[in-house]
C-alpha cells in the first residue's frame, strides 16, 4: 500500500509555508504598531513592539530554512535522472518528516524472506537497520567469494534492492542474471557490488556507496566483515561445511541438525550493528532459513549478548514451510528451541505465526521437495507461554505464482502495533 494514503490535507511543506505567513502578520503588525505609536506611546514603543517584531521575524527564518531544507531532501535523493512530480515530492517529505520519527527496527537474517519483510516495513518507518548473513557460498555469490576473495553480496543485494526507492527499471536490471557465457546464472546487482568494492577496496564502503545511489531507507550491514565459513554437526555425529552444503548433504545422510557455528569462532560484527541493536525499539529475527540465514548471524560475537540485552521487543518470525535438508519436521516450537540453543533463553519476547490455510494446489507443488506447513498448536503455545515468549497469529499468506511468502505489510503491521502498545 502506498504510504500517499495516509497524507492528510494542511501537512507536508505546506505547513512551513504556513508558518511563514504568520510570521509575516507577526511582523507586519509589529511595524504598523511601531508607527501608529511613534509619537504616542513611548513604552509600547521600546517594549512590546520590538517584541513582535523579533517573534515576525524568527518566524519567517524558520520557515525558510525549514522549507528550504525540505526541498534539499528531495534533491539530494532524486538528482539523478528522475523527474519530480508533486506526488513524489510529497511522499518524500512525508518519510522525511513523519517516517523518520516512526520506531526504530532491526531486523536480523537473510534470504528472500528478509528482503520480503523489509519492502513491508519502509511503509511504516525509515528507522530500519538490516543486519544480514555473508556465510552464504552457493550460487552467484559463491563465485564471486571464490574468484575475488570478497564477502557473498547476494543477501545484501536483496536486501538493498527492497530499501531501495529507485525506478522499476534499475530495479530490473539489477536483479537480473545472465542466461549465457561465462556469467550465466550471475547477478547484474552482485556484480555491480564486486565493482564498487573493487574501487573502494572495503566491502562496506561499496555497501554504503551503493545504498546511497539507490537511495535506500535505512541501512543494511553485513553481520561481519570477516571472511567466515558455516558448518553444521548433525545429530550421527558427521560435520558438513559450508552453507550451501548442509541441506544437500543432510538429505543424503537423513539426520537432524544438532548444531551450527561458524569459523573464524570470534568472528566480529560492525560497530553500527550493535549501535542499532542498542537503541532498537524492536529486533526481529527472521523470517529466512532457520540454521543457514537467522542463526548464523547470533553466532557473532556480542550479537546475541548485545540482543539480550537491549530493552527493544525481540521478535521472532519462523518460516512458513519447513525447509528440506535443514528444518524437516520442525514446528514452530522446535523453530524457537534452535534459536535459544544457539543464543540466550529470554532473547524472544514474541512469535509472529500464520495461521493462514494454504491451497491444496500449491501445497503439493512444495510437497514434491519434501517441504510441508509449520503448524502451530495449543501444546506448543503452552509450552512458548513457560519460556515467557507471547504468541501473535494471524492469517499471514501471500501466494504468487505458487511462491509461498510472507504477507509483508500485514506482518509489518503487526510489529509496529506491538512496538507501539509497549511504548503506551
Amino acid at each position: 500500500m502506498s504510504i500517499l494514503k495516509w497524507l492528510k490535507p494542511g501537512l507536508k511543506i505546506k505547513r512551513w509555508v504556513l508558518l511563514g505567513i504568520i510570521g509575516i502578520l507577526v511582523l507586519g503588525v509589529g511595524l504598523s504598531s511601531v508607527l501608529n505609536n511613534l509619537f504616542s506611546d513611548i513604552r509600547r514603543i521600546l517594549v512590546i513592539d520590538p517584541i513582535l517584531v523579533v517573534i515576525g521575524i524568527l518566524l519567517i527564518i524558520i520557515s525558510l530554512r525549514r522549507g528550504i531544507t525540505s526541498v534539499l531532501i528531495v534533491m539530494r535523493y532524486y538528482k539523478k535522472n528522475v523527474q519530480l512530480d508533486r506526488d513524489l515530492v510529497n511522499e518524500l517529505l512525508y518519510k522525511d518528516r513523519i517516517l523518520t520519527k516512526r520506531p526504530k527496527i532491526v531486523v536480523i537474517g537473510g534470504g528472500t524472506g528478509l528482503s520480503v519483510l523489509l519492502r513491508g516495513l519502509k511503509e511504516y518507518t525509515t528507522n530500519i537497520t538490516a543486519i544480514v548473513t555473508v556465510a552464504d557460498d552457493g550460487g552467484g555469490s559463491g563465485i564471486l567469494r571464490e574468484d575475488l576473495g570478497m564477502l557473498p553480496p547476494g543477501d545484501i543485494r536483496s536486501c538493498i534492492l527492497a530499501l531501495a526507492n529507485t525506478e522499476p527499471t534499475m530495479e530490473k536490471l539489477l536483479q537480473y542474471r545472465f542466461k549465457e557465457g561465462k556469467l550465466k546464472g550471475q547477478s547484474f546487482g552482485n556484480l555491480f557490488i564486486a565493482a564498487m568494492d573493487g574501487i573502494y577496496d572495503n566491502f562496506e564502503i561499496a555497501i554504503k556507496e551503493m545504498s546511497n545511489v539507490l537511495a535506500v531507507t535505512g541501512r543494511v550491514l553485513p553481520m561481519t566483515l570477516e571472511d567466515v565459513e558455516l558448518y553444521a554437526k548433525l545429530k550421527n555425529g558427521t560435520v558438513i561445511k559450508g552453507e550451501s552444503n548442509i541441506p544437500e548433504e543432510n538429505i543424503k545422510l537423513g539426520s537432524e541438525i544438532d548444531k551450527v557455528f561458524i569459523k573464524p569462532r570470534n568472528s566480529r560484527p560492525l560497530n553500527e550493528a550493535l549501535t542499532a541493536i542498542n537503541e532498537a525499539d524492536c529486533i526481529v529475527l527472521g523470517p529466512g532459513s532457520l540454521y543457514t540465514s537467522v542463526i548464523p548471524n547470533l553466532l557473532v560475537r556480542d550479537i546475541t549478548y548485545k540482543i539480550w540485552r537491549s530493552k527493544a521487543i525481540k521478535v521472532y518470525i519462523p518460516n512458513v514451510m519447513t525447509q528440506p535438508g535443514e528444518t524437516d519436521g520442525y514446528d514452530v516450537l522446535q523453530h524457537v528451541e534452535a534459536i535459544l540453543r544457539h543464543s540466550k533463553r529470554n532473547i524472544i519476547d514474541y512469535v509472529i505465526t500464520n495461521i493462514e490455510p494454504i491451497p491444496k494446489s500449491t501445497l503439493n507443488i512444495y510437497a514434491k521437495d519434501g517441504a510441508k506447513p509449520i503448524i502451530m498448536t495449543e501444546e506448543q503455545e503452552k509450552e512458548l507461554m513457560k519460556k515467557d515468549i507471547k504468541v501473535v497469529k494471524d492469517k499471514l499468506i501471500d501466494i504468487k505464482k505458487n511462491y509461498i511468502r510472507h504477507d509483508a505489510p500485514k506482518v509489518s503491521e503487526i510489529i509496529i502495533d506491538l512496538v507501539n502498545k509497549k511504548r503506551w
